[in-house]
Parts: structure tokens; sequence; C-alpha cells
């Protein structure tokens, strides 16, 4: 791969059962997709935008590539942000798209910072 593309993951994050009764508007099956930057919601169902909030956080890294013993490469069920629903949330990897950094950027390569 150029150095001028770089791969993200598509990812699909859907309510699942927790231990407790939800009390939240979720509903098992309930999901949207990341594609890219982009948002992808398969029906009219709301998606409530306290849980959105405290899942998008963790969206971008999963797109990501990760080292194997970073816990972003493991932990994949997310709980409710409200401590009173049982909801929990599945992010998975769907499958991987390749990116031109031309198509996302117009910052020069040679302005990124050194490590």
């Amino acid at each position: 791969m150029s150095q001028l593309q770089f791969d993200l993951y598509d990812l699909k994050v859907e309510v699942i059962e927790g231990d407790r009764p939800f009390v939240c508007s979720h509903e098992v099956g309930d999901a949207f997709e990341v594609r890219g930057e982009n948002l992808h919601f398969r029906t009219e169902r709301p998606f409530s935008l306290y849980a959105l909030a405290a899942l998008l956080p963790l969206l971008t890294p999963k797109q990501r590539p990760l080292q194997e013993s970073d816990w972003m490469a493991t932990d994949h069920i997310i709980a409710c942000p409200d401590p009173n629903c049982g909801a929990r949330f599945r992010i998975s990897r769907t499958g991987k798209r390749t990116f031109k950094r031309s198509d996302t950027t117009v910052v020069a390569p040679d302005n990124a910072w050194k490590e």
C-alpha cells in the first residue's frame, strides 16, 4: 500500500441484550454502520443521542489497525451510558476500505508530525 493511502475498517454497532432490563428507547437489533467518516442507519428507528455521544469516541480508534495487546482490539461490548439501563452495544468490524490521502485532506504529508 502506498504511504499516500490508508485503511479503515467498516463497523457495525448493534444493540444487544445485557443482564438487566432496558430503560432507554433501545431495542435489540437496532444498529447503524460506520463506513469511512459516515454513519449509515438502516431503518427509521430512533437511536439515542446520549448512547451515540458515548459511542462516538470509540468508533474512530476501532476503525484503525490496532496492536494485539491494545484493549481497543479486544473490548467490543459497550454499556449504555444510562447506569439504570441494561442495554449493551456490540461494535464489530465488517470490512476494510482503502482511502487516498488526497481525498481526505489538503494538508501535505510533509506537514505531519514526526514521532
